[in-house]
């Protein structure tokens, strides 16, 4: 298992260095690599790899304005300024696809009827999505600002309006300029909040 390891350089950028930024550079994410963040992130595990995230890329002026319109006074200049926000939704229509994505059991039927174990499995999945968002936007160079300061009903009716998607969270991406990071906030120790049973 430790000669797998990857290297302290590389758990630094994905874990002890990485931070929640505030502030952004102007420099733009092209296409080619929000694609290729795609392609990381949709590796990660879902269960019954059920991958009920949607994601909207708001990268233009339009879409970014839109956006903030729909967010806390608070996190508004974050998304004009940012050059990506990224819109983390939870189709609840996901079971439609496992036939496609796991066929090797009726895995659709288990949601059939059953809109509590829908809901609670899009929102769970589609966290879990998020999370492995911001770990290939940091793999990838980039830094990541993940939000929850927003209006849902409002980025609902703005960007999913006609389909079965709901807003999970939001995150910006690009280059942070540093300022504006708090210090260093504590942490639970191990013996604290784990046990091995």
């Amino acid at each position: 298992m430790e000669a797998n390891r990857i290297d302290s350089a590389a758990l630094g950028q994905l874990f002890q260095d990485a931070r929640t930024h505030y502030d952004w550079e102007s420099a733009a994410i092209s296409e080619e690599t929000l694609r290729a963040l795609y392609d990381l992130l949709k590796m990660g595990p879902t269960s019954a790899n059920a991958s009920p995230a949607r994601f909207i890329f708001c990268a233009s002026p339009d879409a970014r304005a839109k956006l903030a319109d729909c967010v806390s006074v608070g996190n508004h200049p974050k998304v004009l300024q940012a050059p990506v926000t990224v819109i983390i939704g939870m189709d609840l229509d996901f079971a439609d696809h496992l036939p496609r994505l796991f066929p090797h059991d009726d895995a659709k039927s288990w949601f059939a009827g059953n809109p509590a174990l829908t809901r609670e499995t899009a929102f769970r999945n589609s966290s879990l999505q998020g999370g492995w968002l911001i770990m290939a936007a940091r793999a990838l160079g980039l830094d990541t600002g993940p939000m929850s300061g927003f209006d849902k009903a409002k980025v609902d009716a703005a960007f999913w309006s006609g389909t079965a998607v709901e807003t999970n969270f939001i995150c910006s991406l690009g280059t942070g300029t540093g300022k504006k990071i708090f210090p260093r906030l504590p942490r639970f120790d191990f013996d604290e909040i784990c046990r091995i049973a």
